[in-house]
């Protein structure tokens, strides 16, 4: 029988984790090759060119433009401080004196006796890019970045918002079907990755923000809260650069869904070890997932050896992504082969599974999630 095969999230205790840290553009990389690094160590860096201001001399000076070289006091190339004088007529018989004043600190460019306009280049802007994670410099990207590499838990979420962040983790619930509420989150919180159960409340995300939280964690989110929380309406857009202060990754869906055993059991494992998250998630092409990653101690465990990733056999742990299972969790107990004709008269393959209730359902492939674990 051919393999089978479906899309899915990675939650895992152990496994090799490899991030690629790149720069908008060309510039200098500051790693070696199997370097040891911290999240927050700058791995590479570049400038970003300046915005231009464009200074239109020929109208200030009501001269043709061939002739504002006759006014400047500067050339191209020199520097310039903020309110400097760089433009000054005679004046008539020493009156009506006209002067000009660089809008902002730069270098001029270019001064053009065609326009009569003289183009100043605000100062370069740094851009420096961290390792992200604690690892290894598996490899380097001569001027554009470098890939780093680690082992340890690895857990992809369903939809997230806000980038990258680091904090401790700190689970404020005693069990994965119990909500997070703005009553649980306190001033130990403060530079912390909150975890919840099945729901977080505005209010309790609010609360997060309003103590100094980094991160928070739960199986669901209400999306009418979304807005409240951003201000905006999100579109289908990457998300990951809000700047709302809080990272949150939602693991199972939107509305009140528990949170699946096997994450917050790994969330619980890892309480009080620094993790690294990204809430950046993209739904179109080119999927990206919020992600949680806390890296394992030097020399810990061998990553586990795993069948080859999106297979789908029996055994499989699935999420259902539709109605009328949606959000439950079970695993497959049969694949049949042959195609089976649904209630719009469409043939599908089918698996079946066993849920978490103990329930024997009956769903299209296409209607699961597989949870790579």
């Amino acid at each position: 029988m051919g393999h089978a095969y479906t899309p899915g999230l990675k939650v895992t205790d152990n496994t090799t984790i490899v991030k690629e840290r790149k720069l908008p553009l060309k510039g200098e990389i500051l790693v070696k090759k199997g370097s040891r690094v911290a999240a927050l160590d700058i791995v590479a860096r570049t400038f970003l060119p300046g915005n231009v201001e464009s200074i239109n001399v020929a109208n200030k000076f009501s001269l043709p433009a061939s002739d504002v070289e006759d006014v400047l006091l500067v050339k191209v190339g020199d520097k310039v401080e903020k309110d400097q004088i760089i433009a000054k007529n005679r004046g008539l018989f020493g009156l009506f004196k006209n002067e000009l004043h660089a809008p902002v600190a730069g270098t001029v460019e270019t001064i053009s006796n065609v326009t009569g306009q003289l183009l100043l280049r605000e100062p370069p802007h740094p851009v420096q890019i961290n390792a992200y994670i604690d690892g290894i410099v598996k490899e380097v990207i001569p001027e554009e970045g470098v890939l780093v590499e680690t082992r340890g838990v690895f857990i992809q979420g369903i939809f997230g918002v806000g980038g990258e962040a680091h904090g401790e983790v700190h689970v404020v619930v005693d069990s994965a079907d119990k909500s997070l509420t703005p009553e649980a989150i306190g001033p130990e919180c403060k530079g912390k990755i909150v975890v919840g159960g099945d729901f977080v409340s505005n209010a309790a995300l609010a609360k997060a923000l309003k103590v100094g939280a980094v991160g928070v964690v739960a199986g669901g989110f209400d999306d009418s809260d979304l807005k409240d929380f951003l201000g905006y309406d999100l579109g289908v857009a990457i998300t990951g650069h809000e700047d709302k202060g809080i990272t949150l990754i939602i693991t199972e869906g939107f509305g009140k869904i528990r949170m699946a055993q096997g994450t917050f059991d790994l969330l619980k494992s890892v309480e009080g070890q620094v993790a690294h998250i990204n809430g950046a998630t993209q739904i179109r092409a080119g999927v990206i997932r919020p992600e949680i990653i806390v890296p394992h101690a030097e020399g810990g465990a061998p990553e586990k050896k795993t069948d080859e990733e999106g297979e789908l056999v029996k055994g499989t742990p699935v999420r259902c992504i539709r109605e009328p299972y949606f959000g439950l969790l079970g695993k497959v107990t049969a694949l049949p082969v042959e195609l089976t004709e649904l209630e719009s008269e469409t043939k599908v393959r089918i698996l079946k599974a066993k849920l978490e209730d103990g329930r024997e359902v009956t769903v299209p492939r296409a209607n699961v999630e597989l949870i790579e674990s």
